[in-house]
């Protein structure tokens, strides 16, 4: 009889089905059907929404600019996420550009897991990394007619 040893865990990495820059709406149910998968027993999105106020002023549309490199970018910051993802199984996300009203989905992220922990976690790191490393340049129009851009440092 020969000893076979401690089993050792098989790493799976997550699924990307999605990680794209666009100049298209953006459909968070879309990105939740993309994650769907029957191992998974839990699946967390988010929407980041484009609201009529900041810092105390009125909004009436922003305009999302994007550096040429955007896509690769994304593309890294999410595979770099879901190879490190334990318990995940697939992950969707988008951010879009160009001119956006009030109530537009700007960034749409879709995360499904074993479990509701590791969605949620990932889903709260996958927004905070896109957020943190997506070269995306914001111009706010507030209500009385000026404008300023964000994250241009």
């Amino acid at each position: 009889m020969t000893h076979a040893g401690p089993a050792v865990p098989v790493m799976r990495v997550a699924q990307v089905c999605r990680a794209r820059v666009t100049e298209e709406p953006l459909d968070l149910q879309q990105h939740a059907r993309e994650v769907e998968r029957i191992a998974a027993g839990a699946i967390v999105t988010f929407a980041g929404v484009v609201r009529d106020h900041d810092g105390g002023r009125g909004v009436t549309a922003l305009d999302y600019s994007c550096h040429p490199r955007a896509q690769a970018i994304i593309e890294r910051v999410v595979t770099d996420i879901a190879s490190a993802a334990a318990g995940v199984r697939a992950i969707s996300v988008s951010h879009r550009v160009g001119p956006l009203h009030i109530g537009d989905i700007a960034l749409a992220c879709a995360v499904s897991a074993d479990h509701r922990r590791e969605a949620f976690d990932v889903c709260a790191t996958l927004v905070d990394e896109v957020k943190a490393q997506l070269p995306v340049w914001k111009r706010q129009v507030f209500t009385d007619g000026s404008d300023e851009w964000v994250n241009c440092t």
